[in-house]
């Protein structure tokens, strides 16, 4: 009887072992997921070689690596907020993960035909330096000829309830 408890816990335990922690970060990946907790991406883009400029507005919550250089991002996705949209105000939370690269100290979010939950698949490069963020962007969409660019400022929120 003895042995029998003894033996239940750790078979528990090597059948649900306790969930694995952050993977180590280097002094860039520290800075990268300190820059990005808790922020706001407010920019523009444009499609194509239009000069028109459309806000750009993503709310990041948090940012944690995964694993190599996969990211999670959870984050809110504000749109139509404009006062001459036809169309209601969104605002989704989403928690994906994106590749990351580094050049050096800087990051580099690389989608390639990733899927965005109600968006459809893109493709982007979008660098984040020193309080600011560009990129490109295209829909993966076959037949799809839409893309372009994207920038702004990466700007901290003051509460985190509100956005």
């Amino acid at each position: 009887m003895k042995l029998l408890l003894f033996v239940l816990p750790l078979l528990a335990f090597a059948q649900n072992p306790p969930a694995a922690s952050e993977p180590p970060l280097t002094a860039a990946e520290k800075q990268f997921q300190e820059t990005l907790n808790n922020v706001t991406f407010s920019g523009y883009y444009a499609q194509g070689d239009s000069k028109e400029l459309h806000e750009d507005r993503y709310v990041i919550e948090r940012v944690s690596k995964v694993k190599d250089d996969m990211w999670k991002f959870e984050a809110r996705i504000q749109y139509n907020k404009n006062a001459l949209s036809t169309l209601a105000p969104q605002d989704m939370k989403v928690a994906m993960s994106f590749p990351v690269k580094f050049a050096g100290d800087t990051p580099v979010i690389s989608l390639t035909n990733h899927t965005v939950p109600g968006f459809g698949a893109f493709t982007a490069r979008v660098v984040v330096y020193d309080g600011t963020y560009a990129g490109t962007w295209a829909s993966a969409k076959p037949g799809a000829k839409q893309g372009g660019t994207m920038f702004g400022k990466i700007v901290k929120n003051s509460d985190p309830a509100k956005y």
